[in-house]
């Protein structure tokens, strides 16, 4: 287990399969159905490398990227990337100056932030998209604020400040598709659109769906869709859809080497608090990560993991830095590789295991991996072809 041939093993690793990313990307504008796709890379690409997870979605036709906040854009740019970026979350008074210059289309909430977008245009006009809340209750205006922000913004429109790219709003429950919200969320923002369209203001681009919607709701589609956890290969819909009947491949594995290896007897004590011990002579092996590299204290005596061969359980409380897996009597030496979670072909766990196993869904399990688990990159689609 290392980063290239012939270096050192490493301690620990999160493996990127960028040929799965390539996949998934390739599959999504298929199921797109002739909407355009802007692949979602916020959070570091869930986990999986905001710069290298950009550039294998682009590669498979993404002609759009999404973020969460400027400084995620910016260094898309700094990177090299001239495509299309929205970024979505802002606050009152942050500069926007740099973003606006860098060409990334930002969007407003409510009335306040058409002035500041303005404000930051000089020369070009800052691009646009203006959100509706249709019934998700975050950011958005509301159904009474929602024509106010429109004369507001195509009043700044009209005076060459801003440019109004699109309208958008966010599903609240796209995992479940037959949730009547869906069917509603869907009428708030047709009707949001008629009332802008009303109002002299007709965008280029109508986006709804994100990765739930993409899959399973295709009057959501409009003219762009958002999808995030659908690009790295996990289910918007939990266990009720696995990732194969999706077309979609999990483009993570999580896993290290065991630290240590020993011999213990029974009625041993097991990490802090002693909430586990042991029922009879046993081998322990130390695995070297923990809630400091994020994985899930709340995994504590469920956590699963793949070893010599086998399932195994994490035993005791996780520590921030290290980990214990009762391995029995299996004759297994320290340096042997243990498979947290991967894509589920060898018989190992899967994020959505791990996400079982503390409670939580699968996009916490991927996002929440640290900075000191280094990211390994490969393509297992032209390993397989050489």
């Amino acid at each position: 287990m290392s980063s290239s041939p012939g270096a050192a093993p490493l301690r620990a690793e999160a493996v990127v399969d960028l040929g799965a990313i390539r996949h998934n990307v390739a599959a999504l504008r298929v199921r797109a159905a002739g909407a355009e796709l802007m692949t979602v890379v916020k959070a570091d690409a869930y986990g999986h490398g905001l710069v290298p997870v950009t550039r294998a979605a682009r590669e498979a036709g993404a002609g759009w990227i999404g973020v969460a906040v400027i400084e995620e854009a910016l260094a898309l740019r700094a990177a090299g990337d001239t495509g299309r970026i929205f970024c979505w979350l802002t606050t009152p008074g942050e500069p926007l100056d740099e973003a606006v210059a860098a060409g990334i289309d930002l969007s407003a909430s409510a009335p306040w932030a058409i002035p500041e977008l303005a404000a930051a245009s000089s020369g070009t006009p800052a691009r646009v998209h203006l959100k509706v809340d249709t019934g998700m209750g975050r950011a958005g205006a509301t159904q009474d604020e929602w024509p106010e922000l429109v004369r507001v913004a195509a009043a700044a429109q009209a005076g060459g400040r801003i440019e109004i790219v699109g309208i958008w709003s966010h599903l609240a429950m796209s995992d479940d598709p037959k949730s009547p919200v869906n069917a509603q969320q869907i009428e708030a923002f047709r009707a949001a659109v008629d009332t802008a369209a009303s109002l002299g203001v007709t965008p280029q681009v109508r986006h709804l769906a994100n990765s739930g919607g993409t899959l399973a709701l295709p009057e959501t589609h409009f003219d762009l869709v958002r999808t995030g956890i659908a690009t790295y290969g996990l289910s918007p819909f939990g266990r009720a859809v696995t990732p194969a009947e999706l077309g979609l491949r999990p483009a993570m594995t999580l896993r290290g080497r065991l630290a240590v290896v020993k011999r213990v007897p029974a009625g041993t004590g097991i990490s802090y608090g002693h909430t586990y011990t042991t029922p009879a002579a046993t081998t322990l092996g130390l695995l070297p990560l923990g809630y400091g590299d994020g994985l899930p204290r709340h995994a504590s005596g469920t956590g699963p993991v793949w070893v010599a061969g086998q399932r195994r359980t994490i035993v005791g409380r996780v520590c921030m830095d290290q980990s214990l897996i009762d391995l029995g009597d299996d004759l297994v030496e320290a340096g042997a590789e243990a498979v947290l979670f991967g894509p589920g072909d060898r018989g190992e766990p899967t994020v959505d295991d791990w996400a079982d196993a503390a409670g939580t869904i699968n996009y916490e399990i991927v996002t929440r991996l640290g900075a000191r688990v280094p990211r390994t990159y490969v393509d297992m689609t032209k390993e397989a072809t050489d």
